[in-house]
């Protein structure tokens, strides 16, 4: 073999060598592909109804409200390697982000998929408040604490799941409403919280310390409102995080609650955040979600208005795209289907 052919052989063998190593290099991408989708008419893994409701009268509901999800491949302790990143970029129907995207730097896995379970849990109280809103049955509100931070003067004395009724003797009707009491005691002064643990009220009085940014007077709980609703709604979805299927919990409440089936038969698909007065927020993954939609059956997608433009350049075909921005319009915009009557908003006219 003249020198020029083995020279020639040997790059060969270590441009191969090269691409085989690289090819199986873990990256620090994010793989996002279309995940599956549930009926929130329907029912969960179990085989029960995935919304239930009781202490209330409710009427047949038949159809599809489906709501969407996406699945991941990749992250911190599984990373992608390079050639099923190349792959997934050469994918349409798949999504390769950085993985920062998914997994923030200054947090763990293991708190990812706690924030996405509390995302979860805060959408369906969300989405209750915002169907019982919708169908003028009144709502109540209470204070509770959700985390209490260590070594603060809150630690010990008050738990995750205490309902603050008062606050120096100024009831606690929200959670801006205790801030801003808080706010009048200044760093070192006492604090009187009133709480009710287990059906039984108490207090304790607590001495605030300064807040990170050494400007507040705290003591060291994080607050959520909950609501109180008049009857019972059990929302069952399985091992899924996140707020993006809230608008479809509220339209399957509402159908629910109301005679006749909303659908009217139109298979309907979507997602987006509510909130407790109705208002739809944006979401990731739309691509995936509009996929996974499609490949169920949905002839009819529920897109959130400020993630129109990015569902309009990646439609699937037979899908139509109806903007929602509101519980209300949303509802609206069925009906309109349904009847054949009416406005039904586009993503193609904002």
């Amino acid at each position: 073999m003249s020198r020029r052919a083995a020279t020639l052989a040997v790059a060969s063998v270590l441009v191969l060598v090269l691409a085989l190593v690289g090819s199986l290099m873990p990256v620090p991408y994010v793989a996002l592909m279309p995940g599956p989708t549930s009926n929130t008419l329907g029912t969960n893994e179990k085989g029960e109804p995935l919304i239930k409701i009781e202490g209330r009268r409710t009427y047949p509901d038949q159809g599809h409200l489906n709501f969407t999800t996406v699945t991941y491949r990749g992250g911190p302790g599984g990373r992608i390697d390079l050639f099923s990143a190349l792959r997934g970029w050469l994918d349409g129907d798949i999504a390769v982000v950085p993985e920062e995207t998914i997994f923030p730097k200054d947090e763990s896995p293991k708190q990812v998929d706690e924030e996405n379970t509390r995302q979860m849990r805060d959408s369906q109280q969300s989405a209750e408040a915002a169907a019982l809103n919708e169908l003028g049955i009144k709502v109540g509100t209470q204070v509770v604490v959700d985390s209490v931070q260590k070594g603060r003067p809150a630690d010990g004395k008050l738990r995750p799941g205490d309902e603050i009724t008062a606050v120096d003797g100024v009831p606690a009707s929200s959670v801006p409403a205790v801030t801003g009491q808080m706010a009048k005691r200044k760093i070192g002064e006492p604090v009187t919280v009133t709480f009710r643990r287990s059906g039984k009220e108490d207090k304790v009085t607590l001495t605030t310390v300064a807040a990170p940014d050494g400007r507040r007077a705290v003591v060291g709980i994080v607050l959520t409102d909950q609501y109180r609703f008049p009857f019972k709604i059990d929302i069952s979805v399985g091992d899924v995080g996140g707020p993006s299927a809230g608008l479809m919990f509220s339209l399957a409440i509402v159908d629910k609650l109301t005679p006749g089936p909303l659908t009217g038969g139109t298979f309907i698909a979507g997602t987006g955040t509510i909130t407790p007065q109705g208002q739809v927020g944006p979401i990731g993954g739309i691509q995936q979600k509009m996929i996974a939609a499609r490949r169920a059956g949905a002839t009819v997608f529920l897109t959130p208005k400020d993630n129109c433009a990015d569902a309009l350049a990646a439609r699937p075909d037979g899908l139509r795209l109806v903007r929602a921005d509101t519980l209300k319009g949303s509802i609206s915009a069925i009906d309109a289907i349904n009847s054949g009557k009416g406005e039904v908003p586009s993503c193609a006219s904002r």
